[in-house]
């Protein structure tokens, strides 16, 4: 049985205050990790929680280099 919540692109689109769009776009690349059930994307929270850990990795790298 799985842990934790399950998200629909939605969800995270609302809760992240972005366009839908923007969420499928990091699922296509990779860059949000979810699983597709045939046109159906879920992201589990703990793959949210890695993508914010790493966006705000990689925001704080970029600022320290300006």
């Amino acid at each position: 049985m799985m842990e934790g919540r399950m998200y629909t692109p939605a969800q995270i689109a609302e809760h992240l205050q972005v366009v839908e769009r923007t969420v499928y776009r990091w699922l296509d690349a990779g860059v949000l990790k979810g699983v597709k059930l045939g046109r159906i994307w879920r992201i589990s929270d703990s793959a949210l929680e890695a993508f914010l850990i790493a966006q705000a990795a990689s925001s704080h790298s970029s600022k320290e280099g300006r």
